[in-house]
């Protein structure tokens, strides 16, 4: 039987093909496997939770503006989003547990660089280099698992335990950035991933290794032109408040984004073994899933940033305080999306995914209540029904991304929308952050301005997330239910 990288895409070749190895893996193999695989989920989680509650810290003492906090987030996301493909191959053909150490080498490095950076350029630079460590662990973690619990009975359970561990990270991150923020120093939210990754280089001595009987081939071509294309799109967005639309960098930016992103079509076509397959388009349900995670991530996730800057910017809430606003929403997200189980199978897939990405929307919409003056759980409800929607969608996208592609493309399909979900978030920032006064309210900036750019945003937002509940309709009409 041949297993399959759910995030790389490529096949993962059964224990028996590596006569080195034992037919099973241990006991301590598996638990040790799961220990750390789940360290590691849990250490990528936070951190993309935890650095939005310090934010506004970072920007007071680093002197930033909306353009360096906006790269903050973008670094991380971008550099994740474009290499983590080719890192599933990487991992396939030099090994799983290697790319995971690597992963893990690099991550912990760059979060060591985090905590000393004394200018934002030096934070922005860590934050790609983080991205990169991450890009390799996402690769690896799911393929270094699916081969220790080769049994399917207990790679369910260890699955499920990996799930929960994301949820569970997600929904404390940004209480926990809050209160290390506020009680310790805002450099002290990447300070907790080196001893993290220290032990979780000792354990993997534990952890064996695998590879793919017939792994794909590298795509230089097209990893430099979608690197060259999202890095230009993004570097044109975010330096339009501070440039404008007409200047010429931006436009020099924009024009270099849609041309790389021209070749790497063409290149996409043509090469051997392309690192997005453009044949898996064509199926129409695969298509519009792709459209409306896009969607999700550049609509709810992505104005996460600009909500937690009117908390403590606007409000004055401290750290802690922005932090538990989240809570009843990121909690509730995870509760839901344990439940769905529930109506997978019994309600249209397109239906499910229409009604969570309308449920966004409204809870987006509702988010328009909060003023210059109040309270800031004013947007609390509105952000729990945002994550209502998000916990039906997560569950239900990950089935129909599985059930809409061939068996041997299943890991390259997931990887595929992972790519969507990270550019989502990091172009939506980009994007939604044009809306904003070029001079960032946390530098003396007018309030007025920021709470009505912000209104604007969350308008857009609700937007995106009802077109792509449009596109689910039109286009998984076909689907019955996307089987996990």
């Amino acid at each position: 039987m041949t297993l399959l990288d759910t995030t790389s895409g490529a096949k993962i070749a059964p224990a028996a093909t590596h006569p080195a190895t034992p037919a099973s893996p241990s006991a301590i193999t598996r638990r040790v496997t799961l220990v750390v695989v789940c360290l590691a989920t849990a250490m990528l989680m936070l951190d993309i939770a935890v650095v939005n509650t310090a934010l506004p810290t970072i920007a007071r003492e680093l002197g930033s503006g909306m353009g360096g906090l906006k790269w903050v987030v973008d670094g991380y996301t971008l550099a994740l989003a474009t290499i983590v493909l080719s890192a599933g191959v990487w991992s396939d053909r030099l090994g799983r547990k290697a790319v995971f150490v690597w992963g893990t080498v690099v991550f912990t490095i760059a979060s060591l660089l985090c905590t000393m950076a004394g200018t934002m350029e030096v934070l922005i630079g860590a934050r790609i280099v983080q991205g990169l460590g991450a890009a390799l662990l996402f690769a690896s973690s799911l393929a270094v698992l699916a081969d220790a619990f080769d049994d399917l009975a207990a790679r369910a359970k260890a699955l499920a335990i990996y799930g929960a561990t994301i949820g569970a990270s997600f929904a404390i991150g940004p209480v926990v950035g809050g209160v290390l923020t506020e009680t310790l120093d805002w450099r002290a939210i990447f300070a907790v991933n080196v001893p993290i990754g220290g032990v979780m280089l000792v354990a993997t001595r534990w952890v064996r290794e695998s590879r793919s009987a017939n792994p794909r081939r590298g795509d230089w071509a097209g990893q430099i032109l979608v690197i060259v294309a999202l890095a230009g799109l993004a570097y044109g967005l975010i330096g339009a408040n501070d440039r404008g639309w007409s200047d010429s960098v931006t436009v020099a930016a924009l024009a270099i984004a849609a041309a790389a992103t021209a070749a790497f079509i063409v290149v996409e076509r043509r090469v051997a073994e392309p690192m997005l397959p453009l044949s898996m388009f064509s199926n129409s349900s695969f298509a519009g899933g792709q459209v409306a995670t896009f969607a999700i991530s550049a609509s709810m996730f992505a104005l996460f940033v600009y909500t937690t800057i009117y908390l403590q910017g606007v409000l004055g809430m401290s750290a802690i305080e922005a932090g538990l606003v989240y809570v009843p929403g990121t909690a509730v997200m995870l509760v839901v999306a344990g439940a769905t189980d529930q109506l997978v199978g019994r309600i249209p897939t397109w239906i499910l995914l229409s009604v969570a990405l309308v449920a966004v929307a409204v809870g987006l919409a509702a988010m328009t209540i909060g003023g210059v003056e109040g309270s800031g759980w004013a947007i609390a409800p509105g952000f729990a029904l945002s994550c209502i929607g998000a916990g039906i969608f997560n569950p239900v996208m990950s089935g129909l991304v599985l059930a809409e592609s061939h068996a041997d493309d299943a890991g390259l399909a997931a990887g595929i929308n992972d790519v969507f979900r990270q550019s989502g978030i990091a172009l939506g920032v980009a994007a939604l952050g044009a809306i904003f006064p070029a001079q960032s309210v946390l530098a003396g900036g007018s309030a007025v301005d920021f709470v009505s750019s912000l209104h604007v945003a969350l308008w857009v937002g609700t937007g995106v997330a009802l077109a792509g509940a449009a596109v689910c309709a039109l286009t998984m009409r076909g689907v019955v239910a996307a089987q996990r």
